[in-house]
């Protein structure tokens, strides 16, 4: 039994190597506008609802087992590693399908299970909305926050094609979790959006808090606009006006936009100037009421059979992961972190990029990386000399942060 759960647990990291390596040449030949073959793959081989699945049964794990194990007496891991990257695994699918997501055909192919992620998003972005109201600590240092940033945006997209999904996915969105309310929220209260003690305005982008000056304070964010054409969509097409309540609250709660829609927002996203008209003729006037027309209505599934399958197991799922999974041998434990770094060795995801890297200071291309951070490149010696006073701080921040997570795997 024990080499079986070995077996196992082998199989699964391979599994997230897999994964972790579609995720990276996903986000590569998106970011190079290229032919995007593992979109491609993923759709003509049904593995989207795979993916969907192993992102919700992560969540049920994180919920369900994982503070169960933290109590148990005898949980007392050689390394984090192990539980480090199970956790990631989630970081990472969500990515994948933020990536898959954007093309019709990749939201499509998500069939039933679409419903799913639904529901998974819409969890995911009711905690963004409570960031605000219950002042997390760090919350922005959590991999929580960044994997519901991700979900928030795949939301968007699943509204993109809202009108090629089944009638169930419209009714979830509209009418059982509100989702035009939740968002109204985040316009009020924007979590990736921060003061400082000294006053300086701090936004989240691109996995980090910047410093915004003062001329780009009215600057719209990708965050910003993924949750403006989230409400776009949900409010001003047409199969979703005819099937949203828009009853007294949620009347109120969205005219409480038109206060965010100024000249500086319009001219930054000009098609919610249809956003503005339609809230100005809503506050004088009072919608049909919404067309019911779903006899039988789809329900998510994965969540709910999960747990109802484990109710009452997970104290023995805790313990035996203990045994099988979270105490390692110091040769599995070397192996799984010689994979992690076959996974991202820089050298191997460079080879994936079909242009070669440019020398940071002429722009000739470059064979020589900054041996400090591994991040810039260089022509010859002479350029990196040039370059280092502009380039000192951003290779400092980068080289603590590759020893900071250095010292959190303890390998």
């Amino acid at each position: 039994r024990r080499l079986s759960s070995v077996t196992s647990v082998h199989r699964w990291f391979r599994q997230h190597e897999y994964i972790e390596k579609l995720n990276m040449q996903a986000i590569l030949h998106a970011s190079a506008n290229e032919d995007e073959f593992v979109k491609e793959y993923m759709v003509s081989y049904g593995k989207v609802p795979t993916l969907i699945h192993e992102l919700i049964a992560v969540e049920v794990w994180k919920q369900k087992v994982f503070p169960v194990l933290c109590k148990l007496q005898d949980f007392n891991p050689k390394s984090h590693f192990p539980i480090y990257i199970v956790i990631h695994h989630e970081a990472t699918i969500i990515n994948l399908l933020e990536t898959l997501f954007y093309h019709k055909d990749g939201c499509e192919s998500g069939e039933d299970l679409v419903l799913d992620l639904a529901d998974y998003c819409h969890r995911k972005i009711t905690m963004l909305a409570r960031i605000y109201l219950q002042e997390l600590k760090k919350q922005s240092e959590d991999l929580e926050f960044e994997i519901a940033l991700k979900a928030l945006s795949v939301l968007r997209y699943i509204t993109d094609h809202i009108d090629s999904l089944s009638l169930s996915i419209q009714s979830r969105l509209l009418n059982t979790h509100n989702l035009p309310c939740v968002l109204v929220c985040l316009v009020q209260h924007c979590p990736w959006s921060r003061r400082t003690s000294k006053g300086e305005l701090h936004k989240y982008n691109d996995g980090r808090w910047c410093k915004v000056p003062p001329e780009d304070y009215l600057k719209m964010t990708k965050l910003d606009g993924q949750v403006w054409l989230a409400l776009y969509n949900l409010v001003m097409r047409p199969e979703c006006q005819q099937r949203y309540d828009f009853n007294s609250y949620n009347k109120n709660q969205l005219l409480k936009l038109q206060g965010f829609l100024t000249e500086v927002l319009l001219d930054q996203l000009p098609i919610l100037v249809e956003l503005q008209r339609f809230l100005s003729h809503l506050s004088v006037t009072d919608p049909a009421p919404p067309k019911r027309n779903l006899v039988l209505e789809q329900v998510p599934e994965i969540w709910d059979r999960l747990t109802r399958e484990n109710t009452g197991k997970w104290q023995a799922i805790a313990k035996h992961q203990v045994i099988n999974v979270f105490n390692p041998s110091d040769k599995d434990l070397l192996h799984q972190a010689r994979k992690l770094a076959e996974t991202y060795n820089l050298d191997v995801m460079e080879n994936l990029i079909p242009d070669r890297p440019k020398c940071a200071l002429c722009g000739a291309e470059a064979a020589k990386r900054c041996s400090r951070c591994q991040n810039e490149w260089y022509c010859q010696r002479q350029c990196q000399v040039k370059h280092w006073p502009k380039h000192k701080k951003a290779c400092d921040l980068m080289s603590e942060s590759a020893k900071n997570l250095q010292e959190q795997l303890k390998i």
